[in-house]
């Protein structure tokens, strides 16, 4: 279970987030949504602990982890998926599989986790996570790493950014799959309506305040009336007004 109690935070004397409480019991999908420029990305960091409050407390498996590091989060089995996958060099895509996974893993594993993201084992098992690859490849493959990771709470900031149409759909299912397989919660922050539509439970996000939380059922028609849903997949997020987060 994880829960946000008061969280602020603040950037150049802007507030980004102002008193966020939010709880996320165990074993839920949840799509945390709302403009750009609302504080989604951010809130999602400061769960991760790459972004610090300025007040507040964050709870995790009734634990404060307010001041721990990403390291003893993910130790903990948090895991997240940024919006620009980071590149490695020097090692492979085995490789980070392996240490995503915390073992080493059978190839066969690694083939399954990599054919559910839409990559050909054969030919992406060995290679090296540099620059040859693009931003479409690397994000199918930090997904994959997640899965593999199989963590209690996996964190997905905007994991649409940048892919095809055809990797989208797959991502929809491999979203399910993790869900089913791993029992752990799933955070996915965006504003695609597909996305929204699986989740167990919507937030919406305004102003840096939740201003909705409950069931898919009770949330999405209000959400669908206030955000405008992405229904292209583009480059870039062009169907919200307002800046990068």
């Amino acid at each position: 279970m994880l829960e946000l109690q008061d969280i602020c935070f603040s950037r150049d004397n802007k507030h980004i987030l102002k008193n966020v409480n939010l709880r996320i019991d165990n074993d839920k999908m949840v799509v945390i949504t709302g403009p750009n420029g609302s504080g989604k990305s951010t809130l999602a960091k400061i769960i991760m602990g790459i972004e610090n409050p300025d007040s507040g407390k964050i709870i995790f498996n009734g634990k404060d982890i307010t001041n721990l590091s990403i390291t003893e989060r993910a130790k903990m089995g948090i895991g997240f998926a940024f919006q620009q996958p980071v590149r490695f060099k020097g090692l492979t895509v085995k490789d980070l599989i392996e240490i995503s996974a915390g073992n080493s893993i059978k190839v066969c594993d690694a083939c399954d986790v990599l054919a559910d993201v839409g990559l050909c084992a054969q030919e992406y098992l060995n290679r090296e996570v540099n620059s040859g690859l693009s931003g479409g490849e690397l994000k199918r493959i930090e997904i994959a790493m997640l899965a593999a990771k199989k963590s209690k709470l996996t964190i997905f900031d905007e994991p649409e950014a940048g892919i095809d149409l055809w990797s989208f759909n797959n991502l929809i299912s491999v979203f399910e799959k993790m869900h089913d397989d791993i029992k752990g919660s799933i955070i996915i922050i965006s504003h695609q309506e597909r996305i929204l539509n699986i989740a167990d439970e919507l937030v919406l996000i305004k102003n840096g305040k939740v201003e909705k939380h409950g069931s898919r059922e009770e949330v999405l028609p209000e959400i669908m009336g206030k955000v405008k849903p992405c229904h292209k997949l583009t480059g870039k997020q062009d169907c919200n007004e307002g800046g990068a987060e």
